[in-house]
Parts: C-alpha cells; sequence; structure tokens
C-alpha cells in the first residue's frame, strides 16, 4: 500500500470511526438490511466483525462432506473424524488470505467420544463459511474489505443511520412450562450418578416459541442487557441464530497458545445489589458448586495436557466470579502452549464439547445426554468458530441464544448435574439462565 493510500485509509477510518458509539445497532442494522446473503458476526472484545455473501464453504453433515468454491458444489463421503474432514477441507480452498466463519454442532462430538449411533444420518455437524465482504469495528472506526464502492457506501449509510435508531420492543416469553419433564430426567441423571455411571452430566431443555422471532432485533436487545465473553448473530444454511455466549470452548493464537475458560457453578444475577452479593456468597461457599467446578476444571487441565508441550498447562483466575448476564459463575482460565505435531483443530476436538456443557467423565456424559436430553442439540452446546488463513482458531461456547429455522424458533438451557442435585433447584437454574434471553425477544 502506497503512503496516500494509507493516508487516505486512515482518513476514512478516522470519518466513519467518529460515528460509531453504538456497534451493537451498527452489527444488527447489517444483518437486518438482508442486502448481504448469508452472514456470520462476532463479536470478541473491542471488535465486531460482520462477515457476508460466502464465496465458498464447508458443509459437514453425519453422512457426507460438500465443499462450495466459486459457484461449484464437490460433493462425497469423508473420513477419519469431523475435525480432520473440516481442517483438510478448508486447507484445500484457496481462501487467499480470507477468514473462515461458522459454526459445529454438539453432535460433532460423537465420532470421538463413541456415540456416533445416537446421531441422526442428516444431523449437520459443521458449517463453515468464506466471505466475500467483511466489516469490522473496533475503537478506531469501520473497516470494510471485499465490497464494491456501492455496497461501501451502503454499508456506512446503515451503520450511520442506525446509531440514532430506537431499541426494539420485547415480547418477553414465558419459559416456566416444561414440557419436556426435565425434573424427570435430572432425577434419572441423579440416580445414574449414585449408581456409578458418570459424576457430572449437563442435561437441557427446549422452549419453543409461539410467535416467529425477528433474529438481528433480539440481539441488539439481548447485547445491550448481557454481559457475555463473545457474542454472535448468524444467518447460515436455512438457520438463524444469536447469542451471548458465557465462554470459550477453544481458543489457539498465533503464539499457538491454546486456552479454555470452564464456567461451572451459578447463581442468579442482576437482582438488585444485595441480593447478587448474598447469591455470590452463596456461590463461592456452595459445596456441590465448588466440586462441579473443581472436576470441571481438572477435566480441562486435562485435557489441554494432553495436546499441549510437556508442563506448560496452567491454571489461572482460580474459581473467580463471572458476570453473565442474568446469571453469576464460578469461571477459571486454563492455557497450554500447543504441541509441535497437533494442530489447532486437534485442540478443538479434544476440547469439544466443552466440559461444562457436557458431562464427566466426557463419553459417558456425553452418552447421558444423547439419552436423556430429549431433543437433538444441533447448535446449542456447540460453538461459533473463526478461523485465521494463518490457522488461529476460536470457538465460543453457544449457550444463552435464540435459534430459528423454517420450522419455528426455540430457547434452550441447562444445568449441571451431580450426586448432590435436586430436579426442582436445577430447573429453576435453567429458568434463570433463560432469563438472560427470553425478556429480550423481539417479534419478526
Amino acid at each position: 500500500m502506497s503512503a496516500t493510500d494509507e493516508r487516505v485509509r486512515l482518513e476514512t477510518e478516522q470519518q466513519w470511526g467518529a460515528y460509531v458509539t453504538d456497534p451493537v445497532a451498527a452489527v444488527s442494522a447489517l444483518a437486518a438490511a438482508d442486502r448481504f446473503g448469508e452472514y456470520v458476526m462476532y463479536e470478541k472484545p473491542g471488535e465486531w466483525v460482520f462477515a457476508a455473501d460466502p464465496i465458498g464453504g464447508v458443509e459437514l453433515d453425519a453422512h457426507e462432506l460438500r465443499v462450495h468454491w466459486d459457484g461449484r458444489t464437490d460433493t462425497g463421503p469423508w473420513a477419519g473424524s469431523p475435525a480432520q474432514a473440516v481442517d483438510r477441507a478448508l486447507a484445500g480452498l484457496p481462501v487467499d488470505g480470507r477468514n473462515a466463519y461458522g459454526w459445529i454442532g454438539f453432535e460433532f462430538c460423537a465420532w470421538s467420544l463413541g456415540s456416533t449411533a445416537h446421531v441422526h444420518p442428516r444431523a449437520t455437524l459443521a458449517h463453515l463459511m468464506i466471505p466475500r465482504i467483511e466489516v469490522r469495528i473496533d475503537a478506531s472506526g469501520v473497516r470494510v474489505s471485499g465490497a464494491t464502492p456501492a455496497e461501501t457506501g451502503d454499508i456506512h449509510a446503515l451503520i450511520a443511520a442506525s446509531q440514532t435508531a430506537p431499541l426494539p420492543i420485547a415480547h418477553p416469553v414465558d419459559v416456566s412450562v416444561d414440557p419436556t419433564g426435565y425434573r424427570d430426567r435430572v432425577a434419572t441423571g441423579v440416580a445414574e450418578i449414585h449408581g456409578g455411571r458418570y459424576q457430572k452430566v449437563i442435561l437441557s431443555r427446549k422452549v419453543e416459541l409461539p410467535f416467529p422471532v425477528n433474529i438481528p432485533a433480539t440481539y441488539r436487545l439481548g447485547r445491550v442487557n448481557n454481559t457475555p465473553a463473545r457474542s454472535f448473530l448468524l444467518r447460515l444454511g436455512g438457520l438463524e441464530a444469536a447469542g451471548f455466549s458465557p465462554e470459550l470452548v477453544a481458543s489457539v493464537d498465533n503464539d499457538r497458545v491454546v486456552t479454555t475458560e470452564p464456567l461451572a457453578g451459578t447463581r442468579a444475577f442482576g437482582r438488585g445489589s444485595d441480593i447478587d452479593t448474598a447469591a455470590r456468597d452463596d456461590l463461592i461457599s456452595d459445596p456441590k458448586e465448588i466440586v462441579e467446578h473443581a472436576i470441571s476444571v481438572q477435566t480441562s487441565f486435562a485435557e489441554i495436557a494432553a495436546v499441549a508441550e510437556p508442563d506448560t498447562t496452567a491454571v489461572s483466575d482460580f474459581m473467580a466470579v463471572r458476570e453473565r448476564g442474568s446469571v453469576q459463575h464460578l469461571a477459571s482460565t486454563v492455557k497450554g502452549r500447543l504441541a509441535a505435531d497437533r494442530s489447532p483443530w486437534d485442540a478443538l476436538e479434544t476440547l469439544f464439547p466443552s466440559v461444562t456443557a457436557s458431562g464427566i467423565p466426557k463419553a459417558a456424559g456425553v452418552d447421558a445426554v444423547f439419552r436423556l436430553d430429549h431433543d437433538p442439540r444441533g447448535l446449542y452446546s456447540g460453538a461459533v468458530v473463526t478461523v485465521s488463513p494463518e490457522g488461529a482458531l476460536e470457538a465460543t461456547l453457544v449457550l444463552r441464544a435464540v435459534y430459528q429455522t423454517g420450522a419455528g424458533a426455540w430457547l434452550r438451557a441447562g444445568a449441571g448435574v451431580v450426586g448432590q442435585s435436586r430436579p426442582e433447584r436445577e430447573f429453576e437454574e435453567t429458568c434463570e439462565k433463560l432469563g438472560s434471553v427470553a425478556p429480550y425477544v423481539v417479534r419478526a
């Protein structure tokens, strides 16, 4: 880039950066405009990326792999693990410096954990796309790449208009009704734990919504009222979703540092200073919650150690309390340096699904999820994924989210079941977690 081009770029960023006081409104407006095809929006600390109009991508079902590029689709069987299949497929695309964005479903884990018999043959395991257009918003302003001059003008105009747009009106939904028999399923899980089948399982329940949802508007209103570790908004392959992720499943940065952030142990939050403080004190002193968190950290440590260089795995911020929307959690961070003979996708495969969304031991916990969780999970407790052309990878846990297909819209939440669990309390915990999204759902 010439000195003149660089000066123009900086002047443009300063010009357009001046009006972006609300990046949440900006990316919601881009998604709602419906001018840029399918998209994935991903927020990480200090940056929002709206990636749209795929020029290629990878779809992995239980029975086949579909690779799209430049208007052509190659379809065929795949071998090995889902992570290996996706990694090979992405490596074979001429991405030319572009990033990949998409999602992986909970069922992605079945191959590494021996639970493939439970997976529907047409279940989507992963869907990633390579965008033509990327819009990045951070403290320096707005940067648009891949768009035509006319599209770039439209993007800036949409963002400018969004900054004064009023917040949408919510249609809160009742999450107390449960046709899935959640309390009975929790009781079954507790009995299996006492029978020695596993130590912990995360069981969830689905809440069907009685109306179609405006997903971008729900994201905007929900993000204003949440404090996520990451957030996302997507429309890809017939699925729309928006969510406020409480934790990372896995990240591998450019220095090959692997990170996971297990959260386990929950109390309500946002009910007033005195009540929140009392709940926090109860959380950090509750033996059931401490045990649940400790065994989750122990499992995460062992998983990172399995793919890291020897003696590089460490825990930090052990049992810190992190506020995530309508709940507060016990949280820890586990890191290690990825071994030279391991890829970022190897790390993700080892850490996925999050121990805080599956169970301990993980294989037995996942088997229990498939048997007891009433409905297939799909994106719930899967991950939204970003992959750089250099191989850096980030996968954020999909919880506190709203989902929609042509068949309808729904919410979903779960709770960690251990030997000391009480079905009524675990049901109450799912209601507390659903409170991060249910009050902010916007009717289409």
